[in-house]
């Protein structure tokens, strides 16, 4: 018992040390707290307007009430809370240097600052997985599209473990050990510099996260590139018969005169054709592009949905790149901060990484909905009414 109130003790001294560290550097002059605040006001303004406009997209856009889009909204509620409660909480805490609000609300704003930020990182691992689902496993995908009970299932989880990964320890560390290490005019984690905690709850917060995404995205890359080059065959085989000699050349001619995919492609064409007809009389007459019906005959449905395929690929991608520089420093910073007392870590790189945290919840609105083309449309029947119902009018027939 001796050993370890010793430990406590120094681990107490080590605490205040930094805390009035902390409160030194953080009492800035006068201009640098004025663009300091204007920052975070905006950061808090983003992030509040971007999420809130997920939110109400899918609530007035029955369309949206999809599977795949209820991750979506679950992810915009998590950074919507963190925007509205715990951000603006922050501010006053770091432009002063001091926690004026009491240990009670101290706590409350940990736990939904932990819960908050673990849950937008596994709602991003579980919008990664459905894109996965909905490329490899397409045609049971589609099936399970209006279905909500499964998709309300794995967004309560998600919850539920992100509180159980930090909200025991923060509620009930300082109960367990005694007393607690933190100062009263500071508020952070009683964990704070317990590297071996910190280090178990990264690899489930970031690190497995991390290299989830990253599978799924090279998967569906995979996938995406094995079906482009089995499509290539059988194009390269036709290219190989049609070099053939003369008699081979008015045979193959006339074999595909008489083909369905020829018969197809002229029914097609005329269509075409009658159409661009009726738009000169009828005036601006919006029109189906021509592969949609030449998608009956197998090829150009196929290659629009590799095209699509190939955009699932290129904005996971993005969210890996983005996932992953938001939160490594962070994360690396935290457990080298704790397995050193405080000492190799300046505090100021500490700060850094962890509003690279709350950017990135303003950055999810814009990476994730704004990709799809569902929320693009509900967007902008939210914010440009005026000019749909203009678009709608000038596209009537007189």
């Amino acid at each position: 018992m001796g050993g370890d109130a010793a430990v406590l003790n120094a681990t107490r001294n080590v605490m205040a040390n930094n805390s009035t560290k902390l409160i030194d550097e953080s009492t800035f002059a006068g201009p640098v707290m004025v663009i300091l605040a204007v920052m975070m006001v905006t950061l808090v303004v983003v992030t509040i307007s971007g999420n809130a406009l997920v939110i109400f997209a899918f609530k007035v856009d029955k369309s949206l009430r999809r599977q795949s889009n209820y991750f979506f909204l679950n992810l915009a509620i998590s950074d919507f809370l963190l925007g509205v409660f715990c951000i603006p909480v922050y501010i006053p805490y770091i432009l002063s240097g001091r926690w004026m609000l009491g240990r009670g609300l101290c706590k409350l704003w940990l736990v939904m600052d932990y819960l908050l930020c673990t849950a937008s990182v596994f709602n991003i691992v579980l919008i990664s997985y459905d894109r996965f689902q909905s490329v490899t496993q397409a045609v049971s995908y589609r099936a399970k599209q209006g279905m909500s009970r499964p998709a309300l299932g794995k967004m309560i989880a998600v919850w539920v473990l992100a509180f159980l990964l930090y909200g025991p320890a923060i509620l009930f560390w300082d109960l367990v050990s005694g007393q607690s290490c933190v100062p009263k005019e500071d508020c952070f984690a009683e964990f704070y510099y317990t590297w071996y905690f910190l280090l178990s709850a990264s690899v489930l917060e970031f690190f497995c996260p991390l290299i989830s995404v990253a599978f799924f995205n090279l998967s569906i890359y995979l996938n995406i590139r094995r079906r482009r080059l089995g499509s290539a065959k059988p194009r390269a085989t036709a290219k190989a018969e049609v070099s053939s000699p003369a008699e081979s050349v008015r045979l193959s001619s006339l074999l595909y005169r008489h083909s369905p995919l020829f018969t197809c492609k002229k029914a097609a064409a005329a269509a075409v054709a009658h159409e661009e007809e009726d738009r000169g009389s009828l005036g601006s007459r919006a029109s189906s592009p021509p592969e949609s019906r030449v998608g009956s005959c197998g090829g150009p449905r196929r290659g629009s949905r590799l095209s699509r395929d190939r955009k699932v690929a290129k904005s996971l991608a993005v969210i890996v790149c983005v996932f992953a520089v938001c939160w490594a420093p962070y994360t690396l910073l935290m457990i080298i901060r704790a397995a050193c007392q405080g000492h190799c870590i300046p505090d100021h790189w500490y700060e850094v990484s962890f509003w690279l945290l709350w950017i990135n919840s303003a950055i999810n609105p814009f990476l994730y909905p704004v990709c799809h083309s569902s929320f693009r449309h509900a967007f902008a029947k939210i914010l440009c009414p005026g000019r749909r119902k203009s678009s709608r009018h000038l596209g009537k027939p007189p």
